[in-house]
This record gives C-alpha cells, sequence and structure tokens, in this order.
C-alpha cells in the first residue's frame, strides 16, 4: 500500500526523469551546496531539524541514480 511519502518521492524521481543530463548535473550541484549549508548550520548549533540532512542526502542519491541511467542509455545508444 502505497503512502504519503512513497508517493511524494515517486513524484521526485518523475520530475528528475523528466530532466536532461545538464539539469540533473545542475540539480546535483545545487543539492549538494545546500546540504553543506545544512552541514555547517548543524555544526553551528543552528539547525532546528536534522532531518533535513538525511532528506537531502536522499534527493542527491535518487538524483545521481537517474543520472547514471540516463548516462548509461546514452552510452547503450551510442554503441
Amino acid at each position: 500500500m502505497a503512502t504519503k511519502k512513497d508517493t511524494s518521492v515517486a513524484a521526485k524521481a518523475h520530475a528528475l526523469r523528466a530532466k536532461d543530463i545538464a539539469g540533473l548535473q545542475a540539480e546535483i550541484k545545487d543539492l549538494q551546496k545546500a546540504h553543506f549549508g545544512l552541514r555547517m548550520q548543524k555544526a553551528t548549533q543552528q539547525l532546528g531539524n536534522t532531518a533535513t540532512l538525511k532528506i537531502t542526502r536522499r534527493d542527491i542519491a535518487r538524483a545521481k541514480t537517474v543520472l547514471a541511467q540516463k548516462q548509461a542509455a546514452q552510452a547503450s545508444v551510442k554503441n
């Protein structure tokens, strides 16, 4: 049974798959910058919700997975 949380993850993955490779790389870069900022906030005791670290880390992994899939598909088309 799909919960609300499961559908939001599917929606994020669907939105990522709609982007091209350059868009995914830009998205990953933005997410990494955001994650770095959150880590700095945590180090200086300014981060109120530490769960956002986990969320951004998973978003980065999700974007990297979609990017790898697109690059593999593009490489298989070339061969």
